[in-house]
């Protein structure tokens, strides 16, 4: 197998797991949102009332982040497919040109 078919593959396994990151992620930033709202027990602390507030824009402000992280990820295993496939037809294209040469 050639350097280039090896490349491909891996970048191609790279590019799955890339992919699936935003589906092993879904739920547990489903719920960290969740939570970001439901902070009731700082409710009964009166002198972290305000500090409630920070926390909840701190956690809307990650919540925000991951999921601009998952599209840069989805981009990301885009682009490594994408290299894998070129990487694949110029593997494909050496050895025409190898085999042509012989003859």
């Amino acid at each position: 197998m050639s350097d280039l078919k090896k490349d491909a593959e891996a970048l191609h396994t790279a590019a799955s797991a890339l992919g699936k990151v935003d589906h092993q992620t879904r739920k547990p930033l489903h719920d960290f949102k969740a939570a970001s709202h439901d902070l009731s027990a700082f409710g009964v602390l009166g002198s972290l009332m305000s500090a409630k507030d920070d926390i909840q824009d701190g956690m809307d402000t990650i919540a925000k982040l991951t999921t601009n992280l998952h599209k840069e990820w989805e981009a990301e295993a885009k682009f490594l497919g994408d290299v894998s496939d070129a990487f694949d037809l110029l593997d494909v294209l050496l050895s025409a040109a190898a085999r042509a040469k012989k003859g």
